[in-house]
């Protein structure tokens, strides 16, 4: 998970998408801070890692779907001028 974030990362500043790396930065460390909550039981890190997870994984299902456009997600917009 933390390989796949760190390519996209790379990825992404290599085309200048500032947000998308802000938030692959912010993916990782929260990557980070999970595991050490895991390995030192520390629940208050488990549960902002569950959380986190479940929101990420809730963003990218929403940009996969927007960029195959389905349902009633598309990138062009018509306009109809009267």
């Amino acid at each position: 998970l933390q390989l796949a974030a760190l390519e996209r990362q790379i990825f992404d500043f290599l085309g200048f998408q500032w947000a998308p790396i802000l938030g692959n930065f912010l993916q990782i460390i929260v990557v980070i801070l999970g595991l050490f909550g895991t390995i030192q039981f520390r629940p208050r890190y488990i549960v902002v890692y569950t959380v986190w997870t479940a929101l990420w994984v809730t963003w990218n299902v929403f940009i996969i779907c927007f960029y195959l456009e389905v349902g009633g997600l598309s990138k062009v917009r018509f306009l109809i001028i009267l």
